[in-house]
Order: structure tokens, then sequence, then C-alpha cells
């Protein structure tokens, strides 16, 4: 820390303790609750260097406000609302730190302001990940401390109306916090930081697996059919949910009661939930899916049990993340109760059933897993229908799928298929909000405005895979929207391309996942928008790879080369068009920045970081120069190719296809690739046809 810096701190305590003894507001704490201020105004903010930074806030109608930062000082009346709002210009203020004061018939006094580099980071769980379960976290979290680099992360709110406030406070990134921060924005804000040598704070605003719609305003979805159609339904189907879900457990319990099928315990449930039980008499059955085996009933009470041998290790690791072992059911046909070594977890009954296709959560706390064999015990009571569910552990990783023993406490008489059908119906439980058209811009969005930001950087995707082709005008969508709420046309947004994920692919075809690589590639028509591209740090099995170092820094560099002048190279080999030259197809790219590289190949590839897997990388063309390409004719039949680099071009060729009409580069989850520049950046995965893809017609969600 410099000395000025030091004697800033120092001063700004001496005037902390005058203003409290004189029971003046500070920190946006008000006593007289006159003025004030959103959220994101408050301690240790960074502001926009620019002509025109917003401060806004609430105070009563007609109320003279007064807004001082250092020697300027601007005056507004609030309206007939209460509202004001004023603009100061920072364009060549000094970086800070300084003092915000606020006065009207109180005074706020915001301190540790910077002026420098403001971004808005959003999307979904990558962009969510925070620094801490990251690669080398450890080591980069101990490094941290820096006053210049800053976070403001917004909490999750999905709201069916726009909202002017939301929950967050400002944080500097230090080793007690840096920890917390969103990865890829930490990485984004370091390099920056570095590079500039200017303050960078990121607003971090996103949720885990949510569509780019959460994310858009409903006047922009509304401008889209199917998207406007979609938003509406989803809202439809919740106001029906919550009227059924009022309706069904007294509508069950009467229909159990006319019909004769109320629960009951039959027996000691110590006889079929303790350990040390015996098994012989039971039933092995074998599950996940329908609980069904001769001698088991349709519908009745049906005991579920398997042994779960834990070890030390296990017990440890769950106790240093204090999550215990979680259980997680998928949909379940009747009401179960769940017993580890004869102790009582949880349980849905009637009254508490939230209804069809409801994720099932249970914990088992640490302090009752024991090493060696634990038991699992299941009661389900099914009614209606025969008894079914899905399973899975989530810590540690092992599914329990498979070999379990069942045991009847009670059958019921079997049921007539009318009585079955009047039995009521199960409510079905709705997406959650923040999957609803619009509810994340809401909530999290709209009370950011109109916070001055010099761009957006976005991690998301995933959750419209499923509808790639629809992703095409859907992403754009959303660049263009946030524009016009900013009321910048030319606003900076870079994005990340989604990373390799899955299995290796062994035959080359159509994949949902490169169409919506391909349709976040297509948002680069839109001008100030940037994308970088992570095909090469992925992961097989971790939809959240761990290396969001390349992440943040590639996208910095788009920033940096088209924001700040910084003469950087910022994008890999990006397809420009081709050649047919006999049964070769040439390819040209722009990005070759010093030359088009053949990356050598790891022998292996990252399965899952967290716990060091690697699997060997079997090449697809093993004795081509440039691996990842695919190849076809007229009959658009995919082949494996060979490629090489001849000059400024790529040479891509296959024995069998003599009339080549189309080129695939990385065309699949994920690709074995190794085309570069020789600045080190990948190229991009693209196509040179327009064959229809798998999710061209998918537009509901």
């Amino acid at each position: 820390m410099s000395a000025s810096t030091f004697a800033f701190y120092r001063e700004r305590s001496f005037h902390h303790s005058l203003l409290l003894s004189l029971g003046v507001v500070i920190s946006g704490t008000t006593l007289s609750a006159d003025v004030k201020l959103p959220s994101i105004i408050s301690n240790h903010m960074v502001l926009q260097k620019s002509a025109n930074v917003p401060i806004w806030g609430k105070a009563d109608p007609g109320e003279e406000i007064t807004v001082t930062l250092g020697q300027q000082a601007k005056q507004t009346k609030t309206d007939s609302a209460g509202k004001w709002k004023v603009e100061l210009n920072l364009a060549q203020s000094p970086s800070g730190p300084v003092d915000l004061i606020v006065s009207g018939r109180n005074l706020i006094k915001i301190t540790d302001v910077l002026v420098g580099e403001v971004w808005l980071a959003s999307g979904q769980s990558n962009m969510e990940l925070t620094l801490k379960n990251t690669i080398d976290a450890e080591k980069e979290i101990a490094q941290s401390a820096n006053p210049e680099l800053r976070e403001f992360h917004v909490k999750n709110k999905a709201s069916p109306v726009p909202l002017e406030e939301c929950e967050g406070q400002w944080v500097i990134a230090g080793p007690d916090t840096s920890g917390g921060f969103s990865g890829v924005g930490y990485y984004f804000a370091k390099k920056i930081q570095h590079d500039l040598r200017v303050p960078v704070g990121i607003i971090h605003s996103s949720w885990g697996a949510t569509p780019v719609e959460a994310w858009t305003s409903r006047p922009s979805l509304n401008k889209v059919p199917a998207l406007k159609a979609t938003t509406e339904r989803h809202i439809e189907e919740d106001r029906i949910y919550a009227d059924d879900k009022k309706e069904f457990a007294p509508a069950m319990e009467t229909w159990l009661k006319q019909h004769g099928r109320e629960d009951r315990l039959v027996g000691d449930i110590h006889a079929f939930a303790d350990l040390g039980i015996s098994t012989q008499s039971w039933i092995p059955v074998q599950v996940t899916g329908p609980v069904s085996a001769p001698g088991l009933p349709l519908t009745g009470a049906i005991w579920l049990r398997r042994e779960y041998a834990v070890t030390a290790e296990q017990i440890q690791q769950m106790g240093q993340t204090h999550h215990g072992l979680g259980l997680d059911f998928g949909d379940v046909t009747g009401f179960e109760t769940i017993y580890w070594n004869g102790e009582k977890i949880g349980e849905t009954t009637v009254e508490t059933y939230p209804g069809h296709n409801h994720q099932h959560h249970y914990n088992v706390p640490t302090d009752r897993i024991k090493e060696g064999a634990n038991v699992l015990a299941l009661r389900i009571f099914a009614p209606v229908t025969p008894p079914a569910f899905i399973f899975n552990a989530q810590h540690p990783p092992a599914a329990l799928s498979g070999n379990w023993f069942a045991k009847v406490e009670f059958a019921l008489p079997d049921l007539t298929q009318a009585v079955v059908a009047s039995a009521p119906k199960s409510p079905v439980i709705p997406w959650p909000p923040q999957k609803f058209g619009s509810y994340n811009f809401n909530g999290m969005i709209n009370p950011l405005l109109p916070y001055a930001i010099k761009g957006a950087i976005w991690y998301q995707g995933e959750g419209n895979v499923t509808r790639a082709y629809q992703y095409r005008t859907a992403f754009p969508l959303l660049v263009e929207d946030w524009r016009q709420h900013w009321a910048r046309t030319e606003l900076p947004f870079y994005f990340c391309q989604l990373a390799n994920f899955y299995e290796k692919a062994t035959v080359p075809g159509d994949n949902d996942l490169a169409e919506l690589r391909e349709a976040q590639s297509m948002t680069l028509r839109l001008p100030h928008t940037g994308q970088a591209v992570l095909i090469d740090i992925g992961e097989a099995n971790d939809i959240h790879p761990r290396n969001k170092k390349d992440a943040g820094e590639r996208l910095a560099l788009i920033a940096l080369a088209k924001d700040y002048g910084k003469a950087v190279t910022y994008s890999g080999p990006v397809y420009a068009f081709m050649k047919t030259e006999g049964d070769k197809i040439c390819l040209t790219f722009t990005h070759a920045d010093q030359g088009l590289v053949a990356k050598p190949l790891s022998p292996t590839y990252d399965v899952r970081t967290l716990e060091n897997k690697t699997a060997l990388v079997v090449r697809n063309s093993p004795h081509s120069e440039l691996e990842g390409f695919t190849i076809c004719g007229v009959d658009r039949k995919w082949v494996w190719a060979d490629a090489k680099i001849k000059d400024s071009t790529v040479v891509v060729w296959a024995k069998d296809v003599l009339n080549p009409v189309a080129v695939r580069y990385a065309w699949s989850d994920n690709p074995t690739c190794n085309l570069y520049n020789g600045a080190g950046l990948p190229a991009s995965p693209f196509r040179t046809d327009d064959f229809p893809g798998v999710t061209e017609k998918v537009t509901d969600w």
C-alpha cells in the first residue's frame, strides 16, 4: 500500500469518528431516511472513468439534493415520485480513493471510492463459479491482495416485475475475500488492472442453470413470437401450479379415506431400517426406476435398504465441506421416508408433497456417518400406482443404483383403472422462476441501471444447448436489449464460447453443442462484440472447467485490444472462406496472427481436474498434421479428414471423398483439435456448410 493510500485510510477513520459523534448518516445507513441510495452506490465502489457517470437515489418529493465527489459538485431536485439523478464528469478524474457525499435533509458519506474501469460480468454457472473452486486457487487467493480490484456481487433474485434495488456490496480483493469472486471475472479484472494500472470493478450478476431469455427484458422477448409464447406459458403454469398444490393434499386425503388406503405403520421401523438386520427374507430388486419384483405388491408400503461403505477419508472430506452426504431423488412415485443407520433423515408426505417432477433433496449429517458399513433405508408409501424412484448420491459422487433389497410392510388391494383414474392428479411443478423469461433481468440487471459500465462480459449457453438454433436469435436479442437499457448502442459485449465437454466422439456427425458454439460465433456479426474460444480448456466430466484463468484472460485480451488500444492478439484463427481444388478443400482464415500453427497434441486430455483424472487421446486422423477436421461429399456422409497447413491456408482431404463439398472443424462435444495461431490462441470451431442441424426445429423450453 502506498504512503498516500495509507494516509487516506487514516484520515477516513478520523472523519468516520467525527461524523458518528455528530449523528450524521454514514455508508448508506440513514437516521432520517430522507435521502436513500441503491446498494450498488456504496463504500468501496468503483466508478467508471467517463464523462457521464450517473448517481441516483430517492428522497422526499421536491427535496434539494447535492452530490459531491472531490472538487466536483452537482445539484438537482427530486421529482414527484421522490426520484433524483445527477451525472458526474469523471473523464479526467484521478483514480482516488475519494469520498462521495450526497446531501439533502440528511447526509450520506460513501467512502473509499475509486475511479477506473467497470465491467458487468453475467451469465450462468461458469461465470458464477468462484475463484476458490478453480485451478491453483489456494496459491492465487494467497497473493490476491489488491485494493484496486473490487467486486460487487448481486444476490440472486428472480422477479416478475422490474426491480429498482438489489442486494450486494462492494468487496476489495484480498486473501480473505477473493475466493468468493467470480473466477472468470477475477482473472479478467486482474489482467485489465495489471496492464492498464487503473482500478477495476466487476459487477457480478449471474445464476447457474439459467437460459439467456431469463436475462432479457420482457419487451424484447415479446418481439419474438416463440420467446413471447414460451414466457407466457411458464408464467401461466406457475399460476396453475400454485392453485393445484393448494388443492392436492386435502383432495388426496379425502380420496385415500374414501377407498380405505390411508397410510399406517405396521410393525417396528427398526426391524426395517437398522444396521445389522438380516436381509435373507428380503427380495432383491434393481433400481433406479420401478420397484418391482415377484412377491412385491403393486401398491402399499415397501421398504428398500442397501449397505453403503464409507471410508475415513470420505468422512473427513464431508466434514471439510460441511455438507455431509447429499441424497438427491428424482421423481418419486409415492411418498418416501428416509432413514440412515435407523435414524430418520427426512420425509415427503401427502401434506408436503410438492408435485410431479420434483427433485427431493435430503442430507445425512457427517456426525451420523460412520466408517465402514452404513445402511440407507427408504420406506415408500404408494397408494395409487406402483412405487418408483431415481436416486443418486452427490457427496461422495457415487451412484447407488443397482442391487437393493425390498420388503413389504403392508400391501393394498389392487384397484380398477376407473378408481386409479379418479385419484387426484399430482400438481406439475413448473420451471423455477430463475428460468422464466425476463425474471433475472428484472431482479438482477434492472436494479443496476443506469450504473456506468465500460462493457459486459458473458459466459452462458449451457442452458440453451438443446435450442442452439434459436440461440442465433435469442443471444443477439439480449445484447441489443442491454445496449438499449444502458442507452449505448456501442456497449462492448464480450463472451465465452462454450468449452469442450462430454466424451470424445469416435464418429463424426451433427451435434447440438457444436451448433450452440456456432450460434455464439454468429453473434459476432453485431458490432463491438468479441468471443473468447475455450475449446481447449474444458473437461470431459465437468461442465464447469476449473481453468478460469485462460477464460478470463482471453476475454481481457479482447477488451485490451478493442477498448484500450493495446497492440495484442485477441482472437485465434477464424474461418473466412473455402476453395475446392480437385479432391481437396483449401480454407482461409482471418486472425492468423504470426501464422497458422499445428500445436503438438498432448497424449492425454482432462476428464475431471478436481480428481486429477485424465484419459489417453485417441487420434481420429492419426497421420494428419492437424486433428479435428471432417469432410463430406454430396452424400453428406462425414468422415474424419487429414489436414495440413500450407502457407497461409489449411488443406483438407480424405482418400474416400473424391469430390468434397464441405468441411467441419471441432464439430463435436469434446473435439480433439490443434489449430492455433502464432500467438497461441485456438481456432474457433466452424463448418463451411449450412445443412439442417439437430436443433433447428426446437423452440420450446
